[in-house]
């Protein structure tokens, strides 16, 4: 009897410390959230290195670089799907497999983006020392590769340390998109989207955000503007509720801007196929124009023109998809792959060229969408 009381106590305090553990660290998450507030004004960096613009054509790339974990080998835990046969899939990881990956992709991305050496780079899911890129500042990386560039940081993703999956934690993250200018940015400022506030996804989610950077026009254009928008949209978002809210926003500040007379370019990972206007008119099928024996997966919603702000335009390429399914790591043909980077150009901006840069996903899940555009 007295044995069996002792164990009895014991088991009790084991699950009293459990339960101080587990409300203890649910405090922590609880008291780390917080949301970035709206209408946040930008630092810009190395402003002085960056040239006075002195044309009316530009080029721009914009890159989701995956925070340097996405070889072709790597997969993500949060992501499911179903091959074409009936077999569910799901991916396994939630970091990079070691720094050196890290590194590597990160490079591989940088020298992909000096290739096309464009005037502007937009760059997505950009890590700063986080848990999940192995401590790796990819945005120092990349600046330090484009010196002549002016640029501005708008953090979206800062979480606390999250010990899910329990086998290997995702871990802390500071992350964001980033604007690069080869021309002076005069004012820059972060905009904060509507997201899930939902308990408890608003602590595993992103801050999203989109940043709206202006560059002063000389010459017959003078007392405008080319107005550059980093856009990175939801995507695990049920229904589609959430990223209909952003993009009422992001449609009202593209409104705004074309009132005034100013030229506007929103680049970046729209996370819906806008591919569809550029899809044959025979097929009119954008979320299949790529061989795959994937079925498409619930969380692609299309978005055509008429979603857009009158006066604006998608300007997509079809010569290579630009996202790849995080499911299972990546074999060509096997894959679901879709269009989902890409630009918005107002009716002022003449599309000279679009091009997908076909880099295999050797770098990320995604591969940078280029375009060539003079302000008419």
């Amino acid at each position: 009897m007295k044995a069996l009381k002792i164990t009895l106590i014991s088991v009790g305090c084991v699950l009293l410390a459990l339960l101080l553990v587990v409300g203890g660290y649910v405090l922590y998450v609880v008291l780390q959230y917080s949301r970035i507030e709206d209408n946040l004004s930008l630092q810009i960096e190395n402003n002085d290195a960056a040239a006075q613009i002195d044309k009316n054509s530009f080029s721009i790339m914009t890159y989701n670089i995956g925070f340097g974990a996405y070889s072709t080998d790597f997969s993500f835990f949060m992501d499911s799907g179903t091959m074409k046969d009936g077999t569910a899939v799901s991916g396994t990881g939630s970091k990079a497999k070691d720094k050196e990956t890290v590194i590597k992709n990160t490079d591989g991305a940088i020298g992909a983006a000096k290739e096309v050496n464009p005037d502007f780079l937009f760059l997505q899911e950009t890590d700063v020392k986080s848990t999940r890129a192995r401590g790796v500042n990819q945005l120092e990386k990349f600046t330090s590769a484009f010196t002549s560039s002016a640029y501005v940081y708008a953090e979206n993703f800062h979480s606390a340390y999250l010990f899910y999956p329990f086998s290997d934690p995702h871990g802390k993250t500071n992350a964001g998109i980033v604007t690069l200018s080869r021309y002076k940015i005069n004012e820059s400022v972060r905009r904060s989207f509507p997201v899930d506030e939902s308990f408890p996804t608003r602590f595993f989610d992103l801050d999203r955000c989109f940043s709206v950077s202006r560059i002063n026009l000389d010459g017959d254009k003078a007392g405008k503007q080319l107005v550059l928008i980093n856009v990175h949209l939801s995507a695990y978002d049920e229904g589609g509720l959430i990223r209909a809210k952003q993009l009422e926003m992001l449609n009202g500040v593209l409104k705004e801007e074309r009132d005034k007379g100013n030229y506007v370019v929103a680049g970046g990972d729209f996370n819906h196929d806008i591919a569809f206007e550029a899809a044959p008119t025979e097929n009119k099928d954008s979320l299949t124009l790529f061989e795959s024996d994937q079925n498409v997966p619930e969380w692609v919603y299309t978005l055509k023109n008429e979603n857009l702000a009158e006066g604006y335009s998608f300007a997509a390429a079809l010569n290579a998809p630009t996202c790849r399914s995080t499911d299972m790591p990546y074999e060509k043909g096997v894959n679901y792959t879709v269009v989902i980077d890409g630009f918005i150009v107002s009716d002022n901006v003449r599309v000279d060229s679009v091009k997908n840069v076909d880099t295999g996903f050797e770098f990320s899940d995604h591969n940078p969408a280029t375009m060539n555009f003079t302000l008419l």
